[in-house]
């Protein structure tokens, strides 16, 4: 059994009126079978002697749990491994980094959430210790209970002072809806919620850290940037140096450290991470994953995701007027989608109006049986006029070999694509021209740069403020190395490693996909190899669903083939 231990320096913070203490008042973690930080060395720091975590409790000082039971190895600096609770019933925790892991004996301060008077009214306003959410949503009854995460949220006592706090936001990549409104929502809730006065601003991405000043951040000056498309605080790609960073957080005093950004970004910031625990900073890093892409992988969606694809009705319904209203019209139209297809394939579904998606992760061909040409003009024999919707980054293996182009890459260390909207427009004009079979009008809209610069829509508003909110709190409550992300619907904190170990795409033998081709009626271009090969890079089968299921969905791909 685990020995749990409570000590209490006031008496003023006893019993929360936003948090009911439990029967026992102690943090139901004896539940757990073991807990266990690997690491590729052992060590007899004073930090893994004990399990230190922010818990519910009738007080807010802190506890030491121990148990005979529990293993804990922190490591050596920059050796840090996932940190993992294994349960009962297969139930694993994928937990993030916590400050008094490597900084032991950390003073605890009562959340003052619990005497600002807009939450007076919350019942339980601050999360359970054990609340974790899980991320398959769908089992049989003999499932294990699988992979969970920590549940985002205010916690009952803070490892920071307000007074103490000089947090920094830096945002960093492309431009996306809603980064003003993370901004906005940060600065917000640390001087409302936590009285946080301290809040600057990196200008320029991660060079800025090194290379410029800061720009100071206060509620009155962020007050409507929203209302604003791009980010106040400029960005850019590339300029990580981890050491000059490190370096200037240190100098400038800053304890917070709040990275909105892509993959890339996200990558960024867990080398900061690194650095930050390796000098034993009080430091937290916490990053908010941004793309208009939607590949960042675990989260349910990125922030401006929504606004993306609404925008992108506007050029498709343009697209669509110009090709019926001529002869044999075609509308194509070229959407963001680097590496996944998500903006195409939702905006596809939405309009109703598309004809032909085209995306990354389905390969197509031109000529012959069953390729792109052939269905183009059944259409519009059958129709009079099509639109086409293509992700920017379908085809750049067709594209590459037509142009013989060299791979080239950006300072983000992204390849640089070809522009495949103009590359199938002129095939598409070329072939029919050769064929003589009929006469074409094409229209190319490419909206990419209009969609990412403007404001976020209403929902994405309401998500990047939640998104904001979560990382705050998860800041004042001492955790670090996460990424504040939505997963099945709930706000949780998601180690960095999970983010960054590979990109969010659209699986083509998935019902989403599916659905898609039954709306465009459009051929899936996948032979059997296709097949075969998508199921390989999925992986092997989860020990949920997939494994019951896999005999059908092999059935069910075979007879979309053949249909074809």
């Amino acid at each position: 059994m685990d020995r749990v231990s409570v000590s209490s320096s006031s008496s003023s913070c006893m019993k929360s009126r936003f948090l009911e203490p439990s029967d026992s008042g102690i943090s139901c973690l004896r539940k757990f079978s073991s807990v266990s930080f690997s690491s590729s060395s052992s060590s007899s720091s004073p930090s893994s002697s004990n399990i230190r975590s922010p818990t519910k409790s009738v007080s807010c000082s802190s506890f030491s749990i121990g148990s005979s039971t529990s293993s804990v190895s922190m490591g050596s600096p920059g050796n840090l491994k996932p940190k993992v609770v294994n349960g009962t019933n297969g139930y694993v925790l994928e937990d993030v980094p916590h400050l008094i892991d490597y900084i032991p004996d950390l003073p605890t301060y009562c959340n003052p959430l619990q005497d600002n008077p807009a939450f007076s009214v919350v019942k339980q306003y601050f999360v359970h210790v054990d609340d974790t959410v899980p991320t398959k949503v769908v089992v049989h009854k003999d499932s294990p209970r699988g992979t969970h995460f920590r549940r985002a949220g205010p916690r009952q006592k803070v490892y920071f002072q307000s007074d103490e706090v000089h947090a920094c936001i830096v945002t960093c990549g492309g431009l996306c809806p809603g980064l003003n409104t993370v901004i906005r929502e940060i600065v917000y809730s640390l001087h409302y919620m936590y009285g946080v006065t301290r809040v600057s601003g990196i200008d320029g991405g991660y060079r800025g850290f090194y290379a410029k000043n800061t720009i100071a951040l206060t509620p009155k000056n962020v007050n409507d940037i929203h209302k604003r498309g791009g980010t106040i605080l400029g960005t850019s790609r590339g300029g990580h140096d981890t050491s000059k960073i490190v370096d200037s957080i240190q100098d400038r005093g800053i304890n917070q450290v709040y990275i909105i950004g892509g993959d890339g970004t996200q990558k960024g910031a867990s080398v900061i991470f690194e650095e930050v625990r390796k000098r034993g900073l009080k430091v937290v890093v916490a990053g908010i994953p941004k793309t208009i892409d939607n590949d960042i992988p675990v989260i349910d969606k990125s922030f401006g995701f929504d606004t993306a694809v609404e925008e992108a009705q506007r050029a498709i319904n343009a697209a669509h007027v110009e090709a019926e209203s001529v002869e044999n019209g075609i509308g194509v139209v070229k959407l963001m989608g680097r590496y996944s297809g998500f903006i195409a394939m939702y905006a596809t579904l939405a309009s109703r109006d598309v004809d032909l998606c085209l995306i990354p992760e389905s390969p197509f061909h031109l000529e012959g049986p069953g390729g792109l040409f052939e269905y183009v003009e059944t259409r519009l024999r059958e129709m009079g006029h099509m639109v086409i919707v293509i992700a920017e980054g379908a085809g750049q293996d067709l594209v590459a070999e037509s142009i013989q182009s060299a791979a080239v890459q950006d300072a983000s260390g992204n390849r640089l694509l070809q522009d495949v909207g103009l590359w199938i427009s002129q095939k598409i004009k070329d072939y029919f021209s050769k064929q003589r079979k009929m006469a074409i009008n094409l229209k190319y809209i490419d909206p990419t740069y209009m969609i990412r610069a403007i404001p976020s829509n209403a929902s994405d508003n309401v998500y990047c403020t939640l998104l904001a909110q979560s990382c705050v709190h998860g800041a004042m409550a001492g955790y670090t190395g996460f990424t504040s992300g939505l997963v099945n619907g709930r706000q949780t904190y998601i180690p960095f490693y999970r983010i960054i170990e590979r990109q969010n795409q659209v699986v083509i033998t998935d019902r989403m996909w599916a659905r898609l081709l039954a709306s465009t009626n459009q051929p899936s271009f996948l032979r059997t190899k296709d097949v075969i090969e998508d199921k390989k890079e999925r992986g092997p089968p989860t020990p949920l669903l997939e494994k019951q299921n896999s005999a059908n969905d092999n059935l069910v791909n075979k007879e979309q083939i053949n249909d074809k």
